[in-house]
This record gives structure tokens, C-alpha cells and sequence, in this order.
């Protein structure tokens, strides 16, 4: 049967987010009522909310959330009743990538997690006073009480770690992740180049720490934030607001340019600075998603020297075995993921999006009261 819940929802790009009671769908043979416990705030959610990408509006967003499993559909059998999930992206499980471990990649990915607002059979998984609303975002639409989620993007985790520390999880943190360990794959010796310290940045700092690369530059135009940076592995930091990029890169490298470079800013002059920045045989990791159609000029003969540059969708990662991974290394500490973390109370929605547009809060993650 159907479920009324609490979720805030979009009425259209640009207006606030709206708390109000939905109705989610029963579950299908493939999906599980969650209750939601915590959820991060992602740019994602925003531009979304923005109007800057076409998801049908009003909807409700979300896509980094966390909580515990209600019911499941008759043909799930990776969770049950009572488990501890992390939320992630969605994919189809059959087409080529899917099946090679590459879910990020999946054929139906912007339709099935971005763009859609409804299953893949075109059903609508909400709706408000008989209404249907866009949906089934990333699997999950979790700026919720409760979220009716695709099988796939279920994730079961370790019960004894706190679900608001391990919400982020879900996209932003296993991004910048993934850009690292499995692109970049720094050998001994490497030089990493994060450009940009936001969440994403941050992830990919930490996770170059946990690597045999020797030097660690972490940029950006916040001080705050680069001096978290450095608590965090960045050996070395540079203000972009103070000082020529390119040129404090060339002093830092010994003028042999970074090994790898994880581009999040999304700023396409940015994307140039590093893609000129790059050593012989360096690859630069494009995660920053600028405005759809944007584009950068490239020198072409600056690439000869086997330099690669490299899109990334949600690190790359297969997610069932990726997340349990990074949520043991935050239990143990290996992962301090709560020096990102800031939480708000779900109603103040609206106060986390300010924060966060303001530079304020690096990662707000919205924590849900007990619901009956």
C-alpha cells in the first residue's frame, strides 16, 4: 500500500524548498521503503532546484541519504526489514557497463538518476493530491521522512556507525574518492592536484592521503578551507585568490608539472589552468560540471606529450563494494569525514541551502527526528 510522508519539494526553479505530505508509491518488486535518517546536501540538489537542469518540477530531490529499511518488494533480496543502508545513484544492472562494474556509466543513467523524475517504465514513484510529482531521483528522492528507493541504489552498511556521518557517502564523498583511487591511482612518489576544496575536493585530499603520492596541493580561494586541507594530507596549499596558479604549481613541482589533477570547481578557466599544469603522461580528472554545453579551449600540442584528460561520473565506482569500504575507514578513523559535516534539523532545508551557497558549511547533511 501507499505511504504518507513528510518531504520538501520544489515547486518550481528557483523557489524554496516547501515541506509538505506526499504520497509515496507502494513498492515495486525491485524497490524498499526506507526510513530516512540523515541526507546530504549536494550542488547537485541545488542546480537541480535552480532550475538548471530539465528534472520535471515541482519533485522532490535528494540523493545522499541514509536510513533504515521499512518493507521491501518481493523480488529484493540484497536487504531486508531492520538493515542499515547508505543511498546512492541508480543504473539498470544490464547494459554493457552495468555489467563490466562500471554502474556510473550505466546506458539509462541521466533518465534513471538526473533528468527523469519517474521509473524506468515511466510510473511516477510521488505524487500530492492525486498529482504526480518528478521523482525517483537518483533511485531514492530522499529530502524526505521516508523514500522509496531502487534496489540498486540500496547499499547495506555497518549497523554500528552512525547513519548522519555516512549520509555523503552516497555522491559527493565516493566522487572525489573514486577521482583518486580509481582514476588517478597515484604511484610512489606522485604529485596530486586538487583543485578546489569543497566536499568533493576535500574527499579526493583525504583519499590521496591514504596513497603512496608524496606531495598533495590542495587550491582554492578560501583560507579556512585550505588550512582544512592541510589538517586533512594536503602537504602543500595554494590561495588562487593570492597567487598565480600556474606558476606556484610549476615552483611546486619542480617545473615537472602534478601527476594528477581532480578538477571540481566546474569553472572551465580553471579546467584550462589545470589541463596546462599537467606533467608528461599526467591526467586530469574532470568532476566540476559548469553549465550544460560549456567548453574549453584546449592546446593540442600540449597534449602530445601523453597527457589524458578524463570525465568522471560518481568516482567510477561500483557502489555495493566501494561504500562499505570508505564506511569502515570512517569508523576507523582513516576517513574523518565529520570534519566536512554539518548538521541541520530537516525543517531548516532552507537555512542548510544558504550555508552552503555562502561558503558557510562545507557539507550540510539534514537529520530527520524518529517518525512513527
Amino acid at each position: 500500500m501507499s505511504t504518507i510522508t513528510r518531504a520538501a519539494v520544489v515547486e518550481s526553479g528557483g523557489a524554496p524548498f516547501t515541506l509538505t505530505d506526499v504520497e509515496l508509491a507502494a513498492p515495486g518488486p525491485h524497490e524498499a521503503l526506507v526510513r530516512v535518517v540523515a541526507t546530504g546536501l549536494c550542488h547537485t540538489d541545488l542546480g537541480v532546484a535552480s532550475g538548471g537542469l530539465p528534472f520535471p518540477l515541482p519533485g522532490v530531490l535528494g540523493h545522499e541519504g541514509a536510513g533504515v529499511v521499512e518493507e521491501v518488494g518481493s523480488a529484493v533480496t540484497g536487504v531486508a526489514p531492520g538493515d542499515h543502508v547508505v543511498l546512492s545513484f541508480t543504473s539498470c544492472g544490464d547494459c554493457r557497463n552495468c555489467q563490466g562494474g562500471h554502474p556510473a556509466y550505466c546506458a539509462t543513467w541521466l533518465p534513471l538518476n538526473l533528468i527523469g523524475g519517474r521509473r524506468a517504465d515511466g510510473s511516477s514513484t510521488i505524487s500530492r493530491d492525486g498529482e504526480p510529482l518528478g521523482g525517483h531521483f537518483f533511485g531514492q528522492s530522499s529530502f524526505a521522512e521516508r523514500a522509496l528507493v531502487d534496489e540498486r541504489s540500496l547499499v547495506k552498511v555497518d549497523p554500528d556507525v552512525p547513519l548522519e556521518s555516512i549520509a555523503p557517502l552516497g555522491c559527493g564523498v565516493q566522487t572525489g574518492v573514486g577521482a583518486v583511487w580509481n582514476v588517478l591511482r597515484p604511484r610512489l612518489g606522485d604529485t596530486i592536484v586538487v583543485l578546489g576544496a569543497g566536499a568533493v575536493g576535500l574527499s579526493a585530499v583525504m583519499a590521496a592521503a591514504l596513497t603512496p603520492a608524496t606531495r598533495i596541493i590542495a587550491v582554492d580561494k578560501v583560507a579556512e578551507r585550505l588550512s582544512l586541507a592541510k589538517e586533512l594530507g594536503a602537504t602543500h596549499t595554494v590561495n588562487a585568490g593570492e597567487a598565480d596558479l600556474g606558476e606556484t604549481l610549476a615552483v611546486l613541482t619542480d617545473g615537472q608539472g602534478a601527476d594528477g589533477i581532480v578538477e571540481t570547481t566546474g569553472s572551465v578557466a580553471v579546467l584550462r589552468q589545470g589541463a596546462d599544469a599537467l606533467a608528461a603522461r599526467g591526467t586530469l580528472v574532470v568532476v566540476g560540471a559548469p553549465p550544460f554545453g560549456s567548453e574549453v579551449a584546449l592546446d593540442v600540442n600540449g597534449l602530445i606529450p601523453g597527457k589524458r584528460i578524463v570525465g568522471l561520473t560518481l568516482g567510477d565506482s561500483e557502489t555495493q563494494s566501494f561504500i562499505p569500504a570508505l564506511v569502515r575507514l570512517v569508523k576507523e578513523g582513516r576517513l574523518p569525514l565529520h570534519r566536512l559535516i554539518s548538521t541541520y534539523p530537516f525543517a531548516d532545508i532552507d537555512q542548510a541551502v544558504r550555508d552552503m551557497s555562502a561558503g558557510k558549511a562545507i557539507k550540510p547533511v539534514l537529520t530527520f527526528r524518529p517518525v512513527v
